[in-house]
């Protein structure tokens, strides 16, 4: 079996630092992963907002909300299900339009902020993992100094310190770019939702002002972006 640098490496750190590398490395995988997959699903969400919403408003003008509602189902994102929710609406007021956005906003926030929250609590605990292998590393040499007394080995003593200094620098490690991955991906968010509250003002503004005829619009089509919504949560 070839040697895998990166095998012998983690080999080591646990090595070095103990039983408390474990939850530390667990805690570097799960945040790995999450980092990842909101980066693929913030990358897919963002749209050209400006030119989706002229494209959108051309079909309008034409009368189609047919056409407009399949838009809004083939882009992927959140400001997609907003607006197409919008032209469900287009038929009633101001108020029932904003009602309808509003409403399928609070029904894509969630969404986006999906894994966040395991991320945050990944960048908080990794430095008090990394502090509990520190105390527990000094107490294991304590103890070393008071069996021993005059005669303690010095290597042993190193190896307890050096095991504290190992479980320190590891949590640190996994905190420090989580803690900066958590505050970029709310950033992706906030910019998002920015995106959403644009184009809802902007939907309704069309709306209200000219009018779009539903009769077409078959009764599937209100159904269809909740069975779509639920396959992208899986």
């Amino acid at each position: 079996m070839p040697d895998l640098p990166y095998l012998s490496f983690f080999e080591k750190l646990i090595e070095w630092g103990g039983w408390m590398m474990w939850p530390i490395l667990a805690c570097s995988v799960i945040g790995t992963l999450i980092i990842f997959e909101r980066l693929w699903h913030y990358h897919r969400a963002q749209i050209d907002v400006p030119e989706f919403l002229h494209g959108l408003f051309n079909v309008l003008r034409r009368n189609n909300a047919v056409e407009a509602v399949a838009i809004c189902d083939e882009t992927p994102g959140p400001v997609a299900h907003v607006l197409r929710a919008a032209v469900l609406h287009c038929e009633e007021d101001a108020a029932g339009l904003r009602k309808a956005v509003e409403e399928a906003s609070l029904a894509e926030v969630p969404r986006l902020e999906k894994r966040l929250k395991p991320l945050a609590t990944i960048a908080h605990i990794t430095p008090l993992l990394g502090l509990l292998g520190t105390v527990l590393g000094m107490m294991y040499a304590f103890r070393e100094i008071e069996q021993a007394g005059a005669f303690i080995s010095t290597n042993e003593l190193a190896k307890h310190i050096w095991r504290a200094l190992v479980t320190t620098a590891a949590g640190l490690s996994v905190a420090i770019p989580a803690h900066a991955f958590y505050n970029f991906l709310l950033g992706r968010v906030e910019d998002i939702i920015l995106d959403m509250e644009k184009a809802a003002s902007e939907i309704i503004y069309f709306l209200t002002h000219n009018k779009v005829d539903l009769r077409d619009v078959s009764q599937t089509a209100f159904g269809s972006r909740n069975v779509a919504s639920r396959e992208n949560d899986r």
